[in-house]
């Protein structure tokens, strides 16, 4: 069980649940896309989401594994709303196709969490030639983001109904506290996955931030936020067997469980006390400060600008 239980000014601590952070709420008008709902935070996101009544859409890479999801999700909720669509972030084509696609479907969108992440020791690089970390993580994020934005404005727009965006960023950010973007993505002479697993989750608050900024500017209904979900041990730490292992038999009481990690996530899709709020970066279900350059509004918009080449994108 998590230690730390001490509740913020949402009511939630770090040792809520996604359950918990939901509780009450009715989600049955709500349309939501997760992506990476095949395991861990993404799964439990997907789970508790369809509990509370949202169509829920798994963006996924994998669709056999996706539909074990589905199908133990509903096996425990027989009335659950869920589809599944294959999309591979680490394809700029396959976003792009999984985008139109959805579009052509007519479902409405009041919820994108970008949840899938990747943590890789080796250097390796995207279908486009990109550094797997940034790609995946953050650039694949923000071409589907931006693909998905003009249905998201409409049915905000049609249903008068706020929208809401989610990155699932992580402590990682702290790391990359040097260098820049353009610098980082293809040396492979000074790669450090810590440090290119940092700087993705780093440009995920930095996307969120300067998204909030134009949608506001825009006047639209649609807020964007950001959050670390906690330490928690799931999918992503596959290529570290050694420290799974140690994670489970020593430290398992410092670390969260899968229902903790996902509250946050779904506290801010679901939960009113959210409403308005944009711009923002949170953990335990709370609003918390990030670091310094997760701040920096030029570089956030030197990153969007930088991510709107790199996707050829206007």
């Amino acid at each position: 069980m998590w230690i730390f239980g001490r509740k913020g000014d949402s009511g939630f601590s770090a040792s809520s649940t996604a359950e918990q952070v939901t509780d009450g709420i009715n989600g049955s008008a709500l349309t939501a896309i997760v992506t990476g709902a095949t395991s861990g935070i993404g799964a439990e996101t997907a789970r508790v989401l369809a509990l509370r009544g949202v169509h829920v859409v798994m963006a996924v890479r994998n669709t056999k594994n996706g539909k074990k999801v589905s199908d133990k999700i509903l096996t425990e909720t027989p009335d659950a709303k869920i589809d599944i669509m294959e999309l591979d972030l680490n394809s700029q084509k396959s976003i792009r196709d999984f985008a139109k696609k959805y579009r052509s479907s007519g479902l409405p969108l009041h919820i994108l969490i970008n949840n899938a992440g990747v943590l890789s020791p080796p250097f390796t690089l995207s279908k486009e030639k990109i550094e797997l970390h940034f790609a995946t993580n953050h650039l694949g994020h923000f071409l589907l983001t931006n693909m998905l934005l003009d249905t998201m404005k409409t049915t905000s727009y049609e249903q008068k109904r706020e929208g809401r965006i989610i990155n699932v960023s992580s402590v990682g950010h702290r790391f990359a506290n040097k260098g820049t973007f353009s610098d980082q993505i293809n040396d492979e002479s000074s790669y450090s996955h810590v440090y290119a697993y940092g700087l993705s989750k780093l440009a995920n608050i930095l996307h969120a931030n300067e998204l909030a900024r134009r949608l506001k500017k825009e006047g639209v209904d649609i807020t964007a936020n950001s959050l670390h979900p906690g330490f928690i041990v799931t999918n992503i730490f596959r290529n570290f067997n050694i420290f799974t292992v140690l994670c489970n038999m020593i430290l398992r009481h410092f670390v969260k469980d899968i229902s903790q990690g996902a509250a946050t996530t779904c506290y801010l899709a679901l939960n009113p006390k959210v409403n308005g709020v944009t711009g923002k970066y949170f953990s335990d279900s709370n609003l918390t400060e990030p670091s310094e350059r997760a701040k920096d509004p030029a570089l956030a918009k030197d990153l969007w600008d930088f991510s709107l080449r790199l996707t050829n994108s206007k």
